[in-house]
């Protein structure tokens, strides 16, 4: 694994033929693994407010980072999106965290295609079931990706939904260290 820091950027406008690729894979360098945390902190603390300072829990310590790592044409990397997963019994997977940039929130398939990696490398590992506690005006999100709602919760005083993976419209992906680039189904580019 690399320590190298990779320069953040703001990415500039874009036109068609200078467009950045974002690419879903898992969190292996500290680079990835620092601005998964800093967006969090931005997404969770600075804008939303759900923590004060820091989201940081117990489940950082065993949980599997997964990034969007925006390449812009300049060569310069970002990370615009992020979320966790773990495993809290046998076959029993959980996401969390999961937090995208607001700048990236226009680019398609970005927070969709950070749930597809995360089911999906929950399923090569074993997963039978696969959960999450989502904010409710995301759940609409969900339900298209082949989610259900299990039950309406209250979680950090927000209203959350309980909600389950349909494990068969995830297949389990195994290179998550490689990963995909966002809106990319089938083929995965090297």
């Amino acid at each position: 694994m690399s320590d190298v820091v990779e320069k953040a950027v703001a990415p500039a406008p874009v036109s068609a033929s200078s467009a950045p690729v974002v690419r879903i894979k898992l969190a292996l360098d500290k680079w990835e693994r620092e601005q998964a945390r800093q967006l969090r902190r931005e997404v969770f603390c600075a804008e939303q407010g759900v923590f004060q300072d820091d989201d940081t829990d117990a489940i950082d310590a065993i949980a599997m980072p997964i990034v969007a790592v925006m390449e812009a044409p300049d060569g310069s990397r970002s990370v615009v999106g992020t979320v966790r997963i773990h495993e809290s019994a046998p076959g029993v997977w959980h996401g969390s965290r999961l937090a995208v940039a607001q700048h990236a929130r226009r680019i398609g398939s970005v927070g969709s295609g950070l749930i597809r990696l995360a089911v999906c490398t929950a399923h090569a590992h074993g997963c039978h079931t696969f959960l999450a506690q989502v904010q409710s005006q995301n759940a609409p999100l969900f339900r298209r990706l082949h989610w259900q709602t299990l039950a309406e919760i209250e979680v950090h005083g927000r209203p959350h939904h309980q909600m389950q993976a349909d494990l068969a419209f995830y297949p389990p992906i195994s290179d998550g260290e490689r990963g995909f680039l966002a809106g990319q189904r089938e083929e995965r580019a090297a």
